[in-house]
């Protein structure tokens, strides 16, 4: 328990960060998800027509 209470402000802050934070770990879950994706898919190889170039 801290003896100097704690800033209006910091509060405000913490609940941005927070938001901040969640905001890019979903945007890191859709890209990890699209990635996964793709590749079971097999859509990263090149088609079968230029791979023996």
């Amino acid at each position: 328990m801290s003896i100097i209470k704690q800033h209006e402000i910091h509060t405000r802050r913490y609940g941005r960060n927070v938001g901040v934070g969640l905001l890019l770990a979903g945007f890191i879950v859709i890209i990890f998800g699209l990635t996964v994706v793709k590749v079971t898919r097999g859509d990263y190889e090149p088609p079968l027509g230029e791979a023996s170039e």
